[in-house]
Order: structure tokens, then C-alpha cells, then sequence
């Protein structure tokens, strides 16, 4: 099967028209009139994002998903995606299995493939995804923009997909919980319902991905301001807690493992009750975890005591 075979048989029933039916060397899209257009995106390789053996369908979801956790947190809605794909053997059933999984989340989320390219690698599986995403103009959600005196929120549980990771690595036993916390790393769960509330009432977000403690702390450099959390108020699950018990190694890499794709922002003090008010709406759970403080020193993180606690590794990183 040649390249232009594959993707008119797995790839060209995914794209509206705005994809052209992907007979074209581009996508034709309309942004609608008042709104700024937000890009993003993420790549994922076979053997650092996921196994290699993982089921197809969820490697599609999660391509997709951590890109929409990316405009969620910039009170983006979706627009559209392009997807490359660099493939190391033509394997049809695979091929079949992506496809469904990137169908499934294109109707859940609302979000058309728009195009994208298919290459042979003689590497591992790769794939990329750039997202394309809209807000009422002025109003995307920056990085930058916390201030002294904001309260420090952040959605769901943290700490789910870096267990969840070392219960596939055989790092540790899970027991009942394991499933919980390997579903979470498989799939993550993008937190769009929040977007609406985030461009209401925050002014700064970024999603977690590398670790909350890492990516609090590039949040607070960037903005030129410091924090304090109290650990004791950092979500997390049953299976979390359970698997952690005591053990403050366990607890660290929870805090530091990254993809959780939960959402953390900065949202002023007037207007913390009306953000919990519309994330509850949103059916978005969100914590508060701390306050944000003028300075430009790191991040300080406080025990139930009030003691200051240190930790050796703040985020996943690349290189």
C-alpha cells in the first residue's frame, strides 16, 4: 500500500469538508469574525510517551488529548487538528485501531482532522499533533499573567499518570487501585469543560505535563512572581493516596512524574468563589493549593507542619 493509498482508505473518512477530504495539500478553514486563533502542539514517541505495545486506539486518544489539554488551558475551544504520522511498518489492524481512536475523540470532542502526513520511519512510532483552537479576541489565557495575591488552583488529582507509569514499569504494586492510576496514564482526561471558566476568571494557566511541581514553577518565572503550597491541599486520588501511605519518595514523584494533564491557575481573590462556582458547573474539579506572592525566588512547598520541604527533581524533561 502506497502512502496516498493509506491515507484515502484510513485517513480521508475522518476529514470534513473543511479537510477538503483531504485531497488537497491543504485545509481551507474559517475563523469566525472577533476571535484569535490558538495553535499548539505535541509530539509523542513510542518508548518515551507510550509503550509500544499499547493499544492503538488509546495512543490516538492521547495524541489528541494532550493537545486539547494545551488549549484548554488557554480558554481555547477546539477547532481542528493535523496529525503526522511516521510509522515504522504498514500493519492494518493497528492502522484500524488508530483510526477508531481518533474517530471516537474527533465526535466526542467536537474536533475535524483538518490534514496532516503519513512518512516511514525506520525508528519508532511517532506521532504529532498541532491543534488549532479559538477564544472571543483578547481573552486566551496566558502563561504570564500571575500576580501577587492570586489564589493557586488546580483541576482533578495530580500525581495518577506517574504512578500509573511505575505500576507498568513493575516500580511499584498498585494493587486495586493500579488500574485507576494505568487508565490515567494511558488516557488522559482534558479538562475542555473548564476553558469557559479559566477565560472568565483567571489570569494565568498552563496545563501539567511535565510535573506540578516543575510546572508551577516555569509558570511563576515567567510571570515574575513566586508561591507558596501547601502540600497537605495538592489533590489526589484514592488509588493515590492508598499506593503512597507514608512514603514521601513515592509522594515526590507524584508531584514531579508529569502527565497529568490537569489544568493549574493563577485566579484573583475576588473571584475564586465564582471560578469554583463555574468549574463546579463545568463538573471540573478544582483545589485550591497555595497563594501566589511577590518575588522572584523559587516556589516555596510547606508540610501539614508548615515545615519547608525540598525536592530533588521539579519536572520531566527531555534532555
Amino acid at each position: 500500500m502506497n502512502e496516498d493509498d493509506l491515507i484515502a482508505r484510513y485517513f480521508a473518512p475522518l476529514a470534513g469538508a473543511e479537510g477538503l477530504g483531504l485531497l488537497d495539500d491543504a485545509a481551507l478553514v474559517s475563523a469566525p469574525s472577533g476571535h484569535d486563533l490558538v495553535i499548539t502542539c505535541d509530539a509523542l514517541v513510542a518508548g518515551v510517551h507510550f509503550f509500544e505495545h499499547d493499544p492503538a486506539d488509546a495512543i490516538a486518544a492521547k495524541a489528541l488529548r494532550v493537545n486539547l489539554s494545551d488549549l484548554a488551558a488557554k480558554g481555547a475551544t477546539p477547532r481542528g487538528f493535523v496529525v503526522a504520522l511516521a510509522l515504522n511498518t504498514y500493519d492494518e489492524a493497528w492502522l484500524a485501531a488508530f483510526t477508531r481512536g481518533l474517530k471516537a475523540d474527533i465526535e466526542a470532542f467536537a474536533f475535524p482532522l483538518l490534514g496532516g502526513d503519513t512518512v516511514k520511519t525506520p525508528g519508532p512510532v511517532m506521532i504529532s499533533v498541532t491543534a488549532f483552537g479559538l477564544v472571543p479576541q483578547g481573552q486566551m489565557v496566558p502563561r504570564t499573567g500571575a500576580r501577587a495575591g492570586d489564589a493557586l488552583y488546580v483541576s482533578g488529582t495530580i500525581g495518577d499518570a506517574a504512578l500509573g507509569l511505575l505500576e507498568r514499569q513493575g516500580t511499584i504494586s498498585a494493587g486495586q487501585g493500579g488500574a485507576h492510576l494505568v487508565a490515567r496514564y494511558l488516557v488522559p482526561e482534558p479538562r475542555t469543560g473548564l476553558s469557559a471558566a479559566l477565560r472568565a476568571h483567571a489570569h494565568a494557566a498552563m496545563d501539567v505535563s511535565d510535573g506540578l511541581i516543575g510546572d508551577l514553577t516555569k509558570m511563576m518565572r515567567v510571570s515574575g512572581v513566586t508561591a507558596e503550597v501547601y502540600l497537605s491541599d495538592v489533590p489526589l486520588s484514592a488509588g493515590a493516596r492508598a499506593v503512597i501511605g507514608d512514603d514521601e519518595a513515592l509522594f515526590a514523584s507524584a508531584l514531579s512524574g508529569g502527565d497529568d494533564y490537569e489544568i493549574l491557575a493563577a485566579i484573583a481573590p475576588d473571584q475564586a468563589q465564582a471560578f469554583e462556582q463555574a468549574a463546579m458547573l463545568a463538573r471540573v474539579p478544582v483545589t485550591q493549593i497555595g497563594r501566589i506572592e511577590a518575588g522572584q525566588t523559587p516556589p516555596r512547598f510547606l508540610s501539614r507542619s508548615g515545615a519547608p520541604v525540598t525536592f530533588s527533581k521539579g519536572a520531566f524533561s527531555h534532555f
